[in-house]
């Protein structure tokens, strides 16, 4: 085991997993305690972000679970506050929460748009607004946004949200990258392709797109490249490094997780 994260402090908004099994927040908080870092588990249902802390703390790691709706600035507000109350600083800022309601520009109400642009986007943006101020007080520090594939190239329509949040996400994580690179500031996203994590059974009306359950893991193992979808440890892996100093020159990248997918669109 390499504790390449000793002494550092990591906030994961939406750390917990929405069903059984690893889902992308839940195995990068456990990956950076494994690394060697305090972890902050934050998710909308405080059971779920204590059961990522219960798992890291059986490990013999260090983990603080707090209950936060992104979409409400006065949520991250406390937990940030909370987060500098108990450990003094935030090294790590990784922002995992989203949602895909499905429905295409005429399905999709009006309620439902700008409830993914407050929970997909906004979040990031108010989370950033709350930290940044730390990190630069302390010297520096990483933040790490996940985005999508689905952010370079359209493949459901009927994701229009979801689409169109996560590149908008590309480009504020760009603007942070350039904006804060001289204060020792390192912000990138990861880019998730297709992914076999507990989302995927979350999301209404995604299954019975393809009839069950079944052939739906059959479509997606068989569009990716390598034959196979990706799972949760393929993207807290890849986090982890991103908070390195093995990544110390690594700034404003939109990385793709996916197999080779990215390769394919566009």
């Amino acid at each position: 085991m390499t504790y390449r994260l000793n002494g550092k402090v990591a906030l994961v908004f939406g750390a917990g997993s929405c069903g059984p099994g690893w889902g992308n927040g839940k195995a990068a908080a456990v990956a950076y305690a494994r690394a060697g870092a305090t972890v902050i588990s934050v998710d909308l249902e405080l059971d779920r972000a204590s059961e990522t802390c219960s798992i890291i703390e059986s490990e013999g790691g260090r983990c603080l679970a707090l209950a936060a709706d992104v979409s409400h600035a006065a949520q991250i507000n406390a937990a940030v506050d909370r987060t500098r109350e108990e450990f003094s600083r935030i090294d790590i800022l990784h922002n995992n929460v989203g949602i895909g309601d499905m429905g295409d520009p005429i399905e999709l109400s009006e309620e439902a748009w700008s409830h993914i642009i407050a929970v997909n986007l906004s979040s990031v943006f108010l989370a950033c607004k709350k930290v940044l101020p730390i990190m630069i007080g302390q010297g520096g520090g990483v933040i790490t946004n996940i985005s999508s594939v689905a952010s370079l190239s359209v493949r459901a329509a009927e994701l229009v949200g979801y689409n169109v949040t996560k590149a908008g996400l590309n480009h504020f994580t760009r603007t942070i990258a350039v904006g804060y690179a001289d204060q020792g500031i390192r912000a990138n996203a990861i880019l998730p392709g297709l992914m076999n994590t507990p989302m995927l059974r979350a999301i209404p009306g995604l299954t019975e797109q393809f009839g069950d359950e079944e052939e739906m893991l059959r479509v997606r193992d068989a569009t990716s490249p390598t034959g196979k979808m990706g799972d949760a440890w393929d993207i807290a892996n890849t986090a982890v490094f991103l908070a390195s100093d093995e990544a110390k020159y690594i700034n404003g990248v939109m990385l793709p997780v996916d197999g080779g997918l990215h390769c394919r669109l566009g």
